[in-house]
C-alpha cells in the first residue's frame, strides 16, 4: 500500500507531533514566532475559540455560586514565602521581577493562592461571610524547563482559577467533588475531551495541599496531558494567612479552603488533538467561532436570486443565534471548501441555482464529510438539531478512542510494553503514600512513565503484590508517559 494521502501531507495517526505543529499554524490558532521561548501569540481564530470556552466555563462557575474578580499579576516575595510547602514547590518555576530599591521583590504569579488569601484575611470575619467562592480569568507564568509546545506546555497559561473558603472541612471536600463534576460536564460533555479523574500520589500533590484530584487525558501520541486539577487545601493556607471566622458560638476558627484551575489554553490543545483529522481542525459545534459557513455558488442567470437566498439564510441563522458567515470572496469554490474544512467549521451550506429552484440547500457536515439536503424553511432549527447530534458524535468517538488506550497489566514487562506503545497502564502498586515513591521513581527513570495516582470517582480494589517491589499491593494505579 502507498502512503496515506492527507491534506497537509502529514498523517495525524502516523506523525502526531508534526501534524499538531502544522495545524496550529495553518489554522491560525497561534504563532510561535514571538521570539521568547514558551510564549506564543494567540491569533484571532484561536482567541475566538477560547473566548467561547471561557464563556461556557465561567457560566458553569457562576451557576455554582462563584463570583468573578481580578487580582494583580504580581505577588510580593513576602507573601509568597508564608506557606513553606507552597514556596518549596513553586520557587523553581517562578519568574521574578526586581523591585525598586526599598521595595519587595515581586513574582509573576505562577498561581494565585498567595495573592488572594491576604485579601481573604480582610474579607472573612464571620460565619455569615462563608462560603466565599471567587474565581478569576487570568494568565499565569511558570518557568517550564522542559521542551515547550504551543498550548500544551508553555510558560504562559491562559486559565481560570477558583479559590474558595468554607466553615467545615466536609463542605470543602464537597467542593472538590463539585469541581470534578464541572470538569465532566464542561470539558468532557461540551468540549468533547474525555479524562481520568485521578487522586494524585502523596509525592505529586499540589504544594501546600492535603490532596489533589486532577483530570488526565491522552493525546493521539499516547502522552498524557493534565487538565483541570482541584486541590483540598485544608487550613494550611488559612493558618499561614490568618484567614479566620467567628462561628455561631462566638468561637474563632480557621477556614477550610479549596482551589481549582481549568486551563483554557491547554484544553484547547486537547480539543485540537482529540477531534482533528488529516484535513484540519474538527471543532465542537458549541465552541466553533463559526458554526455555519454559507458559500454562494454564483451563476449569471440567477445571481440575484442566489444572493437574496444567501442573505435570507444568513439573517435567519443570526436571529436564531447561530454563528454564521457568508464567504463571498473571489476564491474558487474548492478553495473555500478547503479553507473552512481546515478551520473546523461544523457545517457548510452551499447555495446555487439548484437550491434556489428546489427550496433546499446542500449541507456539508465536517466530521462525517457527508452532504445532506435540508429545506430552507426550518433550516435554523434543523441546524441546531444537527449541531447537538454533531457534538454527541464527537464525544462518543473520543470516548471510544480513550477507552482503547487503557490496558490492564499483570507483569512489569506488560507495563513497559503499554507505555512504549502509547497506552495508559493500570496495575497493582504498593502504595500512593510516601512508601511508594521509590517504585514510582523506578517507573519514571527506567520506563519514562509517571504514576498518575488512583481513580477518584470509583474504588478499585488492589490484590496480590506490587509489580515493582513485591510488597503487598495497597492501590490500583495508572501510569503513562506525559508532556
Amino acid at each position: 500500500m502507498g502512503k496515506k494521502k492527507t491534506t497537509f501531507n502529514i498523517s495525524k495517526e502516523e506523525n502526531f507531533s508534526e501534524w499538531y505543529s502544522e495545524i496550529v499554524s495553518k489554522a491560525e490558532i497561534c504563532d510561535i514566532r514571538y521570539g521568547v521561548k514558551g510564549f506564543v501569540v494567540i491569533r484571532p481564530w484561536g482567541a475566538r475559540i477560547m473566548e467561547k470556552m471561557y464563556r461556557i466555563y465561567e457560566s458553569a462557575l457562576q451557576r455554582t455560586g462563584h463570583e468573578p474578580t481580578f487580582f494583580p499579576t504580581v505577588i510580593p516575595e513576602s507573601n509568597f514565602e508564608k506557606e513553606a510547602g507552597h514556596v518549596e514547590g513553586f520557587t523553581p518555576e517562578v519568574f521574578w521581577l526586581e523591585g525598586q530599591k526599598g521595595e519587595d521583590k515581586l513574582a509573576l504569579r505562577p498561581t494565585s493562592e498567595t495573592a488572594m488569601y491576604q485579601m481573604y484575611n480582610l474579607w472573612v470575619r464571620s460565619y455569615r461571610d462563608l462560603p466565599l467562592k471567587i474565581y478569576q480569568r487570568a494568565n499565569v507564568f511558570r518557568y517550564e524547563t522542559k521542551a515547550t509546545r504551543p498550548l500544551i506546555r508553555s510558560r504562559e497559561f491562559y486559565w481560570i482559577e477558583a479559590h474558595n473558603c468554607f466553615a467545615k472541612k466536609k463542605e470543602a471536600e464537597a467542593q472538590v467533588r463539585e469541581d470534578m463534576q464541572m470538569t465532566e460536564s464542561v470539558m468532557h460533555k461540551i468540549f468533547g475531551v474525555p479524562f481520568l479523574p485521578m487522586k494524585r500520589p502523596l509525592w505529586d500533590t499540589f504544594a501546600g495541599a492535603e490532596y489533589t484530584v486532577a483530570a488526565d487525558t491522552v493525546l493521539p501520541d499516547g502522552k498524557l496531558i493534565q487538565q483541570p486539577s482541584t486541590h483540598m487545601l485544608g487550613n494550611h493556607f488559612a493558618k499561614a494567612f490568618d484567614v479566620k471566622y467567628v462561628d455561631e458560638k462566638e468561637k474563632e476558627r480557621h477556614v477550610y479552603q479549596t482551589c481549582y484551575g481549568p486551563c483554557i489554553s491547554r484544553m484547547l490543545a486537547s480539543v485540537i488533538s482529540v477531534h482533528g483529522d488529516d484535513n484540519g481542525l474538527v471543532l465542537p459545534y458549541a465552541i466553533s467561532p463559526v458554526q455555519v459557513v454559507i458559500v454562494p455558488m454564483h451563476s449569471e442567470k440567477r445571481d440575484k436570486e442566489i444572493s437574496e437566498a444567501v442573505n435570507l439564510i444568513g439573517d435567519k441563522l443570526f436571529s436564531e443565534r447561530i454563528d454564521s458567515v457568508v464567504d463571498d470572496s473571489d476564491k474558487r469554490p474548492g478553495e473555500k471548501f478547503f479553507f473552512w474544512e481546515m478551520k473546523g467549521v461544523p457545517f457548510r451550506i452551499e447555495v446555487g441555482e439548484k437550491e434556489v429552484s428546489s427550496g433546499e440547500v446542500t449541507v456539508f457536515v465536517r466530521d462525517t464529510r457527508e452532504k445532506v439536503s435540508v429545506k430552507i424553511e426550518g433550516l435554523a432549527e434543523e441546524i441546531k438539531n444537527m449541531g447537538a447530534e454533531y457534538d454527541v458524535r464527537l464525544v462518543n468517538r473520543a470516548d471510544a478512542e480513550f477507552e482503547s488506550k487503557i490496558v490492564d497489566c499483570k507483569k512489569k514487562e506488560e507495563v513497559k510494553k503499554a507505555l512504549d506503545s502509547g497506552k495508559v497502564a493500570r496495575f497493582n502498586f504498593c502504595s500512593v503514600d510516601k512508601s511508594g515513591e521509590r517504585c514510582a521513581e523506578y517507573i519514571e527513570k527506567e520506563l519514562s512513565g509517571r504514576v498518575m495516582g488512583t481513580r477518584a470517582n470509583k474504588k478499585e480494589r488492589a490484590s496480590g503484590k506490587c509489580l515493582f517491589c513485591d510488597k503487598r499491593a495497597e492501590a490500583v494505579v495508572y501510569a503513562g508517559k506525559s508532556y
